[in-house]
């Protein structure tokens, strides 16, 4: 499939390219991702105007917020591993908390689920912050420190409300759970079992220093490029990583399989719009990702800004394509990714889909598969082998498809995601000759139809 992407490779560049140059960039580096593949990537203009060094697809960008996908991952971990619960209050947490403001009642509605999708109402930015100064205090601890300087400025739970202190605060939270310090965490836990060598907080390695893009302010009056601001302090959990294209594209076939890092099942719930954002119903927050619907498609993603760079990653799961754009100049990264990725997408969703051999029905669920009676609502279901699972089917709600896992006790099944009855039990019975006669699916017994002369 990379090869039917590949395929699009000039449409991609010039697309790119004209980007470049109607925005006046001084250059960028960007990528196409196909499942497990960097399918197409490509250098377009400078990565440093002075020493007329050219962008590639190894050249490091200043990632910024997309580091915040990194850190609500290393939270997941925490979670699934039973350190933490995500709708446990931050001040458990974090003790110092306690002397932060809220009017709307009390501070255990601070919760880490909330900060995770940017719904906790918690103020955006660290106390005494000016960007136009280029004041940030990075270091949680000293915020904390000042933590009745903080406070809620809206309900929770009532809008979109994103917080740079709420992900520095969720870092915290990772380093005193695990034991161990933030950037130890990220590398040890994410980094290194996806073999990204090239994405790294500060300090950086010489080897990673030499491959830095320069940063570049907006232009204003002049063609002339001025050199973005220095940087003051450490950003770690809300913006701290430098990646580039090679290495952001093993982060978005992660987020096709995850199995390095995550079990399916905490990938798609991460995946997951939990609001809508607007009334137009085009932007989502799920955790850690933020999701953008554009002509009918849902691309899940996350932006990045910080003084000279502008960053985007975003993917559609259905179709496991995804697009990086990495810029060391001021424009809409976003729109570029939408439309590399959208070109890539349809590409792949034209393509005539490979033909595998179905899965063979084991032996032993033979005898569940067919017709099923509800009684008292007149219904017939089926329950069918699909692509490799045990699934109900009911032809008076096409959209009622739950798959069944298989648990330690023979016959009893476990609701899979993403229905009602998720997570609670399906039991067959079976009559003195072994013969299944109904099934008792959550809460509704129904019988089993033998086929005639059965």
């Amino acid at each position: 499939m990379a090869s039917v992407v590949a395929g699009k490779a000039s449409e991609l560049e010039a697309k790119a390219a004209s980007f470049v140059k109607e925005h006046r960039l001084p250059g960028a580096a960007v990528g196409v991702v196909h499942e497990d593949k960097l399918a197409w990537s490509t250098g377009i203009g400078f990565a440093d105007v002075k020493r007329k060094r050219l962008a590639d697809p190894k050249t490091l960008y200043r990632i910024a917020s997309i580091t915040k996908t990194f850190t609500a991952t290393a939270i997941m971990q925490l979670r699934d591993e039973g350190k933490l619960a995500l709708d446990d209050p931050v001040v458990t947490h974090l003790p110092e908390l306690a002397s932060a403001t809220s009017t709307f009642g009390p501070i255990e509605g601070l919760t880490i689920r909330r900060l995770l999708s940017h719904e906790s109402g918690l103020q955006s930015e660290p106390p005494d912050t000016d960007f136009a100064a280029v004041r940030y205090e990075t270091e949680a601890a000293r915020n904390l420190a000042r933590a009745a300087d903080m406070s809620l400025t809206v309900p929770p739970n009532t809008q979109w409300k994103y917080s740079n202190l709420g992900y520095q605060l969720l870092g915290e939270i990772v380093a005193l759970t695990s034991g161990m310090p933030y950037a130890k965490f990220i590398r040890s836990r994410i980094l290194t079992p996806l073999k990204m060598t090239s994405t790294s907080l500060e300090p950086l390695s010489q080897r990673l220093r030499a491959r830095r893009a320069t940063g570049y302010e907006p232009r204003f009056l002049s063609d002339e490029l001025d050199l973005a601001p220095a940087e003051t302090g450490v950003f770690e959990a809300e913006g701290g990583l430098w990646s580039c294209v090679e290495d952001l594209a093993k982060w978005l076939s992660c987020q096709f399989d995850a199995g390095p890092i995550l079990s399916e099942q905490t990938a798609a719930e991460m995946h997951r719009p939990r609001y809508i954002v607007d009334e137009a119903w085009t932007r989502a927050w799920a955790i850690g990702w933020y999701a953008f619907r554009k002509d009918d498609v849902v691309w899940l993603m996350h932006s990045g800004g910080h003084y000279g760079y502008i960053t985007n990653a975003c993917f559609d799961p259905k179709e496991k394509v995804g697009a990086i754009v990495l810029l060391n100049g001021f424009a809409l990264a976003t729109q570029l990714a939408m439309e590399l990725g959208a070109i890539a997408r349809e590409a792949v969703r034209t393509t005539a889909p490979v033909i595998e051999p179905p899965a063979a029905l084991p032996e032993e669920w033979k005898p569940l598969v067919g017709l099923y009676l509800m009684q008292h609502f007149g219904g017939l279901v089926r329950l069918e082998w699909r692509d490799g699972k045990l699934t109900f089917l009911d032809e008076t709600d096409p959209t009622w498809t739950p798959t069944l896992e298989a648990t330690d006790e023979p016959d009893v099944f476990r609701v899979e995601p993403g229905f009602r009855e998720s997570g609670e039990l399906v039991r067959f019975t079976r009559d003195r000759k072994g013969r299944v006669v109904s099934v008792m699916a959550a809460v509704m017994t129904m019988d089993r139809l033998e086929p005639v002369g059965g």
